[in-house]
């Protein structure tokens, strides 16, 4: 049993505009020798009841916080991150194909996700729904290096066989896509805190053929066929105004390019789409008919132009959302700025992001989203013990702010407007600490 003191924060609401704040100003955490949550509250009304051996380890007066959870993220595109802003499908053509056809090589997948996996520990990310490219290495990397680190991480091998780089698509050919995607479920679904995600890049990369048997095995896991479980999906949709045209252009059958999913039977609970940013009200009510999740990604939607996603209307209609670095087009791997872009998406819609629903987004919002918050998200008694401990006045422009913050609200968005890794003091997972950060 161990047991962590500080000032403890988290969220237990269901949604980002009731997303029910709870402080504890001087708190105390109990971990159980499973790294499950065996307690939480007010320190001095539980150290009495510690055993002699387990000794607090005292974080004061730093935060405690969960881990940040990001439910849309590319692995397999760290290092075309800051490359000069294109258009969506420009951006595929230019960097996104060139940079995941190296991940044919175990030695750069192996590379790039302990590299990728540390950088998200280091942010205080403790769980990730990730990309992989279409080479089965990819993924074997990513999953070996999560499982060793104790993450609990979604991935899957991109599916892509058409519209692409001949090198892209030769390498995704149908039988051995296939055999590729049932291996990885068969060794990685459902081991320790691993899952497997289905992942057709977008309906403009998969033949008719591929999406069909990605919704055929979609529905089948859901129903009970797969004995490790039900699994994931995750792909994109209506991101761009060109991606869209485009899809209708290939689609002309089709009401819209959300209903092309539909066709293919791959919405439904564990099914998260990024952006979703060009919908109609007919489309999220399919979703959230079928219980599909949305991942906004603000950073990247700003940074490549796409347009400005609606969170009230996704979360009126009764989608569960999450928020994503989307990293290569996203701009950081740090939630903290991924906050003050939704925070800045919002308000050029004329909506209202309160840090406190920020924050929810960014935590129980993406557990929620990911179907996961039964495990992960805040620190209710019996989930797992993945959490980050923050220094806001490591930045000393923080500490400033801070004397003449008056509520914990004030102080909360002070710390999500500057906020970034520099804040980080330690990166817990499963009670272990496994990132010592800059603020220790």
């Amino acid at each position: 049993m161990r047991a962590l003191r500080g000032r403890l924060f988290h969220l237990k609401g269901s949604s980002f505009r009731d997303p029910k704040p709870e402080w504890y100003d001087d708190g105390l955490l109990v971990i159980d020798d499973e790294g499950l949550i065996k307690s939480f509250g007010e320190a001095h009304l539980m150290l009495h009841d510690l055993p002699d051996y387990c000794q607090a380890i005292d974080h004061r007066p730093y935060w405690i916080l969960p881990g940040f959870v990001d439910v849309h993220t590319h692995f397999v595109q760290l290092d075309i991150i800051a490359s000069h802003g294109e258009s969506l499908l420009n951006w595929l053509e230019r960097y996104t194909f060139p940079a995941e056809e190296r991940f044919i090589s175990p030695e750069v997948s192996k590379e790039t996700a302990r590299y990728f996996l540390n950088e998200m520990l280091s942010h205080g990310v403790t769980t990730a729904s990730v990309y992989g490219s279409v080479h089965q290495t990819s993924c074997e990397a990513l999953f070996c290096e999560a499982e060793h680190l104790g993450m609990r991480l979604l991935a899957g091998k991109t599916l892509m066989n058409r519209n692409a780089p001949e090198a892209l698509i030769q390498h995704d050919l149908q039988s051995r896509d296939l055999e590729a995607t049932q291996s990885l479920i068969e060794h990685w679904h459902g081991r320790k805190r691993l899952a497997y995600s289905l992942t057709p890049r977008f309906a403009p990369t998969s033949t008719d053929e591929q999406m069909r048997w990605v919704g055929e095995m979609f529905q089948a896991s859901l129903a009970g066929n797969v004995s490790s479980g039900p699994l994931f999906l995750q792909s994109h949709l209506a991101e761009n105004l060109d991606e869209c045209r485009w899809v209708a252009s290939l689609y002309p059958d089709s009401r819209s390019y959300c209903q092309v999913y539909e066709t293919f039977q791959q919405l439904g609970p564990g099914a998260i789409y990024g952006h979703c940013i060009h919908l109609n009200d007919r489309d999220r009510a399919l979703m959230a008919s079928r219980g599909a999740s949305i991942a906004f990604c603000p950073s990247s939607n700003l940074f490549l132009g796409s347009g400005l996603f609606d969170l009230d209307a996704a979360v009126s209609a009764g989608i569960k959302v999450g928020l994503g670095t989307d990293l290569g087009a996203g701009t950081s791997m740090s939630m903290f700025k991924t906050m003050l872009s939704a925070y800045q998406v919002c308000k050029l819609r004329g909506q209202a992001l309160s840090p406190e629903g920020a924050f929810f987004l960014a935590t129980l919002g993406g557990a929620q989203a990911l179907g996961l918050d039964q495990l992960i998200g805040n620190f209710q008694v019996g989930k797992e013990a993945d959490f980050q401990v923050i220094n806001p006045v490591a930045i000393p422009l923080i500490e400033r702010r801070f004397q003449r913050t008056t509520t914990r609200s004030e102080e909360l968005f002070a710390l999500l407007a500057l906020g970034d890794e520099r804040c980080l003091a330690a990166t817990y997972v499963l009670g272990d600490r496994v990132v010592t950060g800059h603020a220790h």
